[in-house]
């Protein structure tokens, strides 16, 4: 008798030794596989190489059906591209290049336009203050930017963005004295841009390369 509760006070004092070890998780341990009957029918789906990247969801309203298939081939040279981040960046740049050309800033357009837009921007400036004129314009609301082009030639990609915008302008001599426009009545622009950049290229940024009217 005395030999059995022996043993069973050593099995006790083994089994707990046991759960010490084995009981508790360290954060290191790799998953256990699952039983046979469980994994049957598991087997690896092939991958599909030349799958076409999917206009993501916001392409239904930035995107105009004709710019898509040049947009799978942008998300497929270029897979971090963003849509809807790109149409925010596209209508900032859009109202940040419109002010810095009514100010005469020739230094902020240096940065967000190529040098033949920013050459016809400095002509367009330094006309309007030979005739002493100053721009008193207003940006008043972007009322839709939507991506109507995309071309991706080489490392290249171009987007092409149509911008309807409603904007107060005001032409005021060197006195001051209005000669054209209205601060009251917004007039209706379309505007056609479209910005480029290298893909793969260490600077993120897309410059104006060409500006046109709808």
């Amino acid at each position: 008798m005395f030999y059995v509760i022996l043993f069973a006070m050593v099995a006790g004092f083994l089994a707990l030794r046991l759960y010490s070890v084995l009981g508790k998780r360290t954060g290191h341990e790799q998953p256990l596989p699952k039983p046979a009957d469980e994994r049957v029918g598991l087997s690896p789906i092939p991958r599909t190489i030349d799958v076409t990247p999917e206009v993501r969801e916001v392409s239904s309203r930035s995107v105009e059906a004709g710019a898509e298939a040049g947009l799978r081939a942008l998300i497929s040279a270029d897979p971090s591209f963003d849509v809807a981040q790109f149409v925010d960046g596209a209508k900032s740049a859009y109202r940040m290049i419109l002010e810095a050309y009514w100010k005469g800033d020739e230094e902020t357009l240096g940065w967000l336009a190529e040098d033949d837009v920013r050459n016809a921007f400095a002509t367009a400036i330094a006309e309007r203050n030979a005739a002493g004129h100053v721009l008193d314009n207003r940006l008043v609301a972007i009322e839709r930017a939507v991506i109507s082009d995309v071309t991706v030639e080489g490392k290249q990609a171009r987007i092409t963005v149509r911008f309807d915008a409603d904007i107060a302008a005001v032409t005021r001599d060197q006195d001051g004295v209005v000669v054209a426009g209205s601060m009251t009545d917004a007039v209706e622009t379309h505007d056609i841009w479209t910005f480029a950049r290298k893909l793969r290229s260490d600077d993120p940024n897309w410059k104006l390369v060409e500006t046109d009217e709808a």
